[in-house]
């Protein structure tokens, strides 16, 4: 009796391109999905994703995958699988060097194996900031070579400088991709893009007007700029919006409500960590000016509120 085979891609992995995606998770990101369609297109050439936490790396990751999902690549491109390979998660049940070790050369003979698959590792500078030195270039460089596998990696400028600039055998493989932070009108756009995938997953509804919902938006934008934040992970845009966006329509949901509304928006504002304090007091005193209508057509009591 044959036993079967424990798959570690399936253990440590995520196949994007079989997700279900409700909209594309990469809006008003082509220029850096052409880039890595570029590079992936190189020989002997894979990409690497640079940029500051919380800016949407991954989401660029998911972004190729759904074209390729939805055939919107070059035909060089299409029916390729892209891999997100857990490799933290990997690295910490491991139980020595030599046992992560042993588990890597796994995975690439089985994505090897399965040929024309993207592999994505996020975090890519635990790869090479190992006590021990494992050196993962080397443990890609055939499948690379022989074009079976490509790879994008994804890390943040620090890490990059700190850890990956060392390993020139493993640099040399790459192209790095520079992901910059979006504007604050690339941001809204992202935010309402957001919006149908939100709407799905907390079954919770918008049904301001457009016009009406880009207001809300612009604000949580523009209180969340640059110099209004506190510095943590996933404090820049988007993807500080789209925290206190969630929020919004969690409240919603707590509420036992099936409709955002004013004080949703409200209160999510009022409970924003991501802001500095004096920031997020002034921006409530300006929410209730600014929305002084929306307020009133409501008839929402904003005392006891946040």
């Amino acid at each position: 009796m044959n036993e079967e085979v424990l798959s570690l891609i399936d253990v440590y992995g995520e196949n994007l391109t079989e997700k279900e995606y409700i909209t594309d998770p990469a809006i008003a990101r082509d220029e850096e999905i052409k880039e890595c369609i570029l590079t992936l297109l190189t020989p002997e050439k894979s990409a690497l994703l640079v940029g500051k936490a919380g800016i949407g790396k991954t989401a660029i990751v998911e972004g190729l995958a759904y074209r390729i999902q939805k055939n919107n690549v070059p035909d060089a491109l299409k029916g390729w699988s892209v891999i997100k390979m857990n490799v933290a998660s990997l690295i910490g049940v491991a139980t020595n060097e030599k046992d992560t070790q042993s588990k890597l050369d796994a995975i690439m003979r089985e994505i090897a194996a399965r040929e024309k698959t993207i592999l994505f590792i996020d975090e890519t500078h635990l790869l090479v900031n190992r006590s021990g030195g494992i050196d993962f270039a080397n443990l890609l460089k055939p499948s690379l070579d022989r074009g079976l596998i490509k790879m994008i990696g994804a890390t943040t400028n620090e890490e990059y400088e700190a850890y990956i600039l060392r390993d020139r055998a493993f640099l040399r493989r790459f192209q790095k991709i520079d992901v910059l932070e979006t504007d604050k009108d690339t941001t809204v756009k992202i935010l309402m893009g957001t919006i149908p995938k939100l709407e799905k997953q907390i079954g919770v509804k918008i049904n301001y007007q457009p016009y009406q919902t880009e207001k809300f938006l612009r604000f949580i934008v523009d209180m969340t700029d640059e110099y209004k934040r506190i510095y943590e992970v996933s404090s820049r845009y988007p993807d500080i919006c789209l925290t206190i966006l969630a929020n919004a329509f969690t409240y919603a949901l707590y509420d036992n409500e099936k409709v955002v509304t004013t004080k949703h928006f409200y209160k999510a504002i009022c409970n924003a960590k991501s802001v500095y304090d004096d920031v997020r007091v002034k921006e409530i005193e300006k929410f209730k000016v600014y929305f002084a209508d929306f307020i009133q057509n409501e008839n929402v009591n904003l005392n006891d509120m946040g």
